[in-house]
């Protein structure tokens, strides 16, 4: 073969090697993009659910729907999430009968943290200050609702 043949073969292979690659990555990219956005909207669920917990505002049909979410980060949340999301369900268990508000709010953290950490926050946040408290609206709902 002529030296043209051959530089000429190794250049369209470098171009097919570089038109694939380029393919690939930018469907990874493309793809851990649609996942990060699954699980952003699934996270958001769980702090909404969260809202309809708190102490004087929740009711039966907020346990439900707090317990609905939580099963749904079983599906897709990697282990540390799921780790902290256990602890803190330990904690608010409506059996539990030593609960603090404290060891809430810091379980809450860790869980608001290891959520942030997934999705890949930026910057990244630093644990040993990330401290969270959840807001409530204040209004007391009637029981007839």
């Amino acid at each position: 073969m002529s030296a043209e043949i051959v530089t000429a073969t190794i250049s369209a292979a470098g171009a097919l090697l570089a038109a694939v690659a380029g393919y690939y990555f930018t469907k990874k990219r493309e793809r851990e993009a649609d996942w990060r956005k699954e699980k952003l909207g699934n996270y958001k669920i769980f702090l909404g659910s969260l809202s309809k917990i708190l102490e004087g505002e929740d009711f039966s049909e907020g346990q439900v729907e707090f317990a609905t979410a939580c099963n749904d980060l079983l599906l897709f949340a990697p282990q540390r999430v799921i780790e902290a999301l256990k602890a803190f369900r330990d904690e608010v268990r409506v059996s539990n009968p030593n609960k603090s508000t404290e060891k809430h709010d810091e379980l809450l953290s860790k869980l608001l943290f290891e959520m942030r950490r997934d999705i890949g926050m930026k910057p990244q946040d630093d644990p040993d200050t990330f401290k969270v408290v959840l807001q409530g609206s204040g209004v007391r709902r009637s029981k007839s609702l």
